[in-house]
């Protein structure tokens, strides 16, 4: 004789720890991430298994697998419970203080974002900024991130964007390295082919956009693509790079969007003038996600980025 299908809604606990599990394969590390001893993982589970009336996991002495109906009900606990953090999250936003929450990489935030920051917080106490420095692309539709200053072609957005100012590179060192090359304790820098006398400091990163940025094609712009300097220092990240040439550690090929201000400032100088600049196709871009854009908090910070894109274009043409 069938047994009667139950109809009684499912509880979130046993859900969750069924989405940990699956996610893990491990009932130890889902005990662990949510903070739960072991058993009482199981034994959730095991509840879930006799509400649903199936087998969930193929338990075995050293792994564990989701069964066929544990793979079947896996993508829809995945949703529900995304969509109930969101929920969750959006409440306790409109609860508590104003929170935008901007993701970007980790150069832009240290050198162009974070130094800025200060005057919109001026303006805008009420608003708290909560800052992700990320090497990945994040999901804007996620509800965890509200903005993304990201860099890239127009063409791989991957959402509506608001141009923010183009890149382009150039060699800069600091004053009083260029000072040592006067004075002889270092070879003069009149002309590209006298850097095979210097170190430069390049960026080690595989992306493809990494090729605008890197001094072979900057070397070859100028007629010098066999040249090979006197050693090269490799970094993961731009603003490294930039923390070198102000230590007076070689020469970099800088971003100059992301460092006008130390060139008007005289902490770093063009060795090679502005003829020595270099354009590329990926850009800086503005994107908000699409939950987020009517809030009045997300409306300000967007404007305030406005703003500050359009110092940055007019100080890079005065520059």
């Amino acid at each position: 004789m069938n047994q009667p299908i139950r109809q009684r809604p499912l509880s979130v606990g046993p859900l969750r720890a069924f989405e940990a599990v699956a996610r893990l394969l491990s009932f130890r590390g889902a005990a662990e991430e949510l903070s739960l001893t072991q058993s009482a993982v199981s034994r959730q589970i095991q509840s879930l298994e006799e509400e649903i009336g199936c087998t969930l996991f193929l338990r075995g002495t050293r792994k564990v697998e989701l069964s066929g109906d544990g793979a079947q009900l896996l993508p829809t606990a995945i949703a529900v419970l995304s969509r109930l953090d969101l929920t969750v999250r959006q409440i306790r936003r409109s609860r508590g203080r104003s929170v935008v929450n901007v993701t970007t990489f980790a150069s832009f935030a240290s050198l162009w974002l974070i130094p800025r920051l200060c005057e919109f917080q001026q303006n805008f106490p009420e608003i708290d900024i909560r800052v992700s420095a990320l090497d990945r692309l994040a999901d804007l539709d996620d509800g965890e991130h509200d903005l993304a200053l990201r860099y890239t072609s127009g063409h791989d957005l991957g959402a509506p964007g608001e141009l923010m100012f183009e890149e382009t590179v150039s060699p800069v060192l600091s004053p009083w390295y260029a000072e040592s090359t006067r004075n002889g304790r270092l070879p003069v820098l009149r002309q590209p082919a006298d850097l095979a006398a210097h170190a430069l400091t390049e960026e080690d990163d595989p992306r493809p956009s990494a090729t605008y940025l890197s001094w072979r094609r900057w070397l070859t712009a100028q007629g010098q693509a066999e040249l090979e300097p006197l050693r090269w220092m490799y970094f993961n990240f731009t603003y490294q790079q930039i923390q070198a040439a102000l230590a007076g550690q070689g020469v970099a090929l800088a971003r100059l969007p992301l460092v006008h201000e130390q060139l008007q400032r005289g902490e770093l100088i063009e060795p090679f003038g502005r003829a020595a600049r270099l354009g590329s196709p990926f850009s800086y871009w503005l994107i908000t996600g699409p939950n987020a854009a009517r809030r009045p908090e997300v409306q300000q910070f967007a404007d305030w980025v406005r703003e500050q894109a359009a110092l940055t274009r007019s100080a890079l043409a005065g520059v």
